[in-house]
């Protein structure tokens, strides 16, 4: 069982407090959507559970992160940076193949048989993101959304045992965001630790196991959606009202109107 978690988070940018004393938690088997208006925090958080901003104790099944070789932790830890940019002709096939760097080594005992995981798992990716037409084509010709699934590709082909995915559907049609949100779900099912940071709070509420709601860098609330998404957290911390129903016995709630400032 993998489990990602760190306590007393504080990052300070610019003599702006970012992060004040976030602690966070990630099992096996489960989604934790991280929440919040922009500039709460969400990508500085997610930065720090990556190791890629600090300082801070992240810690993998007990142990302090920092104190793992880098190969060790790439394989354990999958990140999925914001936004679709690629300035390079790179094929499509190529650029998810960089997913299995971590695993590769320079004196592999069965060199033809490391090649063969290699490939598997890439093609793995590209039909878990519907991007298997695509693999021969530059990343330069794609639209934003089909680069934002590439990219996801690259980051599922670690196969690493816990994803971190900063806004993977924002760029993606409605269609495309359930796929990756079902196809998240099932990477979940398998044992896989998720953490995804998301702005649509329908898509959270449905298919989170759990929310962290973040505020001014602060934890605002933590628990599953059914439980921490009520009128009034959203009301302080978004600024909206939510129209609430059910459909087929699952409740969902869509944002409605802004209230007044």
């Amino acid at each position: 069982m993998s489990v990602l978690e760190a306590h007393d988070i504080s990052i300070t940018l610019s003599g702006r407090d970012v992060l004040s004393h976030v602690g966070i938690r990630i099992a096996a088997g489960e989604i934790l959507g991280l929440l919040g208006p922009n500039g709460a925090g969400k990508t500085t958080l997610i930065k720090v559970l990556a190791g890629l901003r600090g300082p801070a104790m992240v810690r993998l099944d007990g142990v302090d992160a920092s104190r793992l070789p880098p190969t060790a932790r790439a394989r354990s830890v999958a990140y999925l940076p914001q936004g679709t940019d690629s300035h390079w002709p790179m094929r499509v096939r190529d650029v998810v193949a960089l997913g299995r760097l971590p695993h590769r080594v320079a004196w592999a005992a069965d060199r033809r048989a490391a090649q063969k995981r290699d490939q598997m798992a890439v093609r793995r990716a590209l039909a878990e993101t519907d991007v298997e037409a695509l693999a021969d084509r530059p990343m330069t010709a794609l639209s934003g959304g089909e680069r934002a699934r590439v990219l996801l590709a690259r980051a599922l082909a670690v196969e690493a045992p816990i994803l971190l995915a900063d806004e993977p559907v924002a760029h993606l049609d409605p269609g495309h965001q359930l796929q990756v949100l079902a196809m998240l779900r099932r990477r979940a099912q398998a044992g896989d630790a998720v953490v995804v940071v998301v702005h649509d709070l329908a898509l959270a509420s449905r298919h989170c196991d759990r929310v962290l709601v973040l505020d001014q860098g602060r934890v605002a609330a933590e628990g599953p959606p059914a439980q921490v998404l009520d009128d009034a957290l959203l009301a302080r911390v978004y600024n909206i009202q939510v129209a609430r129903g059910e459909h087929r016995g699952a409740p969902y709630l869509l944002p409605w109107s802004a209230l007044s400032a």
